[in-house]
C-alpha cells in the first residue's frame, strides 16, 4: 500500500520565522493523523502547504506520484472537490453565507459534475441528516444556524463528494465544550463509516486521543516528536511533548 500524501523535507519562512523547518509526514489510507501543538507551532501552516493552498520554500508534497505544486489550478481545484475536503476551523471560511443549506452541500456536487437537480437535492437533505441536521432546514441560510450547525454544514458540503483524503484545521475551535464533544462524536463515526484519511489539527490533546492513531508534535516549525497516538500520549519521549501532556492531566 502506497501513502495518499507523503511530504519531505518542507521549509517554510515569514520573514525571520521558520515556519516550517525540514518537515516530512506521510498518510495512508484510513488513517487519522493528529497535529498538535501550540500556537504559532506551525500545524495549521502544514496543513495549508500539504492541501497546495501555500507553495513551501523547499520540499515536495507528492499525491498519486504527482508534486501537488506543480499541478496546473484547475487540476489542484479539482482535487479538492473531489478526492480532498477541507474543513476550516471557522465554517463561515468553508461556507457560502448567502447560499441556502442545502446549495452550500449541492455546489460541491456540481462542481464535481452532479447536473441532476433531483439526485443533488436528494444527496444534500441526506448529508443534512447524516450530520444531524433536520432536512427541513434545507432552503435556510447558514446565518441562522448555530456555530455548531454550521460547522456541521460544512462537513457535510465536503463529505458530500465522498473524498479519501480530508485536511481539518481546529473544527471544534471556539465551540462550546459540550458541543465540541458531539461534534467530535460525529466526526469520528463518519471517518469510521467512510474510511477516510484525515490530517486533524488541533491543540486539543483530548480530541487527538479520541480520533487518531498517530500523532505529530511540533514546535517552532518542527516536528520534535511522532508516533502511534497512545504511545506519544501515555509514553512522551520529548520534553515539549511531555510539558502537553501534563498541562492536559493538571487541568
Amino acid at each position: 500500500m502506497s501513502p495518499l500524501l507523503e511530504a519531505a523535507g518542507l521549509r517554510l519562512r515569514f520573514g525571520a520565522t521558520r515556519a516550517l523547518d525540514d518537515v516530512a509526514v506521510a498518510i495512508w489510507p484510513g488513517e487519522v493523523v493528529a497535529i498538535v501543538g501550540e500556537s504559532g507551532s506551525g500545524k495549521s501552516t502544514l496543513l495549508r502547504v500539504l492541501s497546495g493552498q501555500q507553495a513551501p520554500d523547499a520540499g515536495s508534497v507528492r499525491h498519486a506520484g504527482e508534486e501537488v505544486h506543480d499541478l496546473p489550478e484547475a487540476r489542484r481545484r479539482r482535487l479538492m472537490c473531489t478526492e480532498w475536503g477541507y474543513v476550516h476551523q471557522n465554517a463561515r471560511d468553508g461556507l457560502r453565507m448567502g447560499v441556502s443549506a442545502g446549495g452550500n452541500i449541492g455546489e460541491r456536487l456540481m462542481a464535481a459534475g452532479g447536473r441532476h437537480y433531483g439526485g443533488i437535492r436528494a444527496a444534500a437533505a441526506e448529508w443534512m441528516a447524516r450530520v444531524e441536521l433536520d432536512p427541513a432546514r434545507m432552503d435556510q441560510l447558514p446565518r441562522t444556524f448555530s456555530g455548531g450547525m454550521q460547522q456541521r454544514l460544512q462537513i457535510a458540503r465536503c463529505l458530500v463528494t465522498q473524498p479519501r483524503l480530508v485536511f481539518m484545521d481546529e473544527p471544534t475551535g471556539g465551540l462550546d465544550v459540550s458541543v465540541q464533544a458531539r461534534l467530535l462524536d460525529l466526526v469520528r463515526r463518519l471517518v469510521s463509516e467512510l474510511g477516510l484519511a484525515v490530517f486533524f489539527v488541533t491543540h486539543d490533546i483530548a480530541a487527538a486521543r479520541l480520533l487518531a492513531h498517530r500523532i505529530l508534535v511540533m514546535r517552532h516549525g518542527r516536528v520534535v516528536e511522532e508516533g502511534l497516538a497512545d504511545r506519544v500520549l501515555d509514553d512522551p519521549r520529548h520534553p515539549y511533548t511531555q510539558l502537553l501532556v501534563a498541562s492536559v492531566l493538571a487541568a
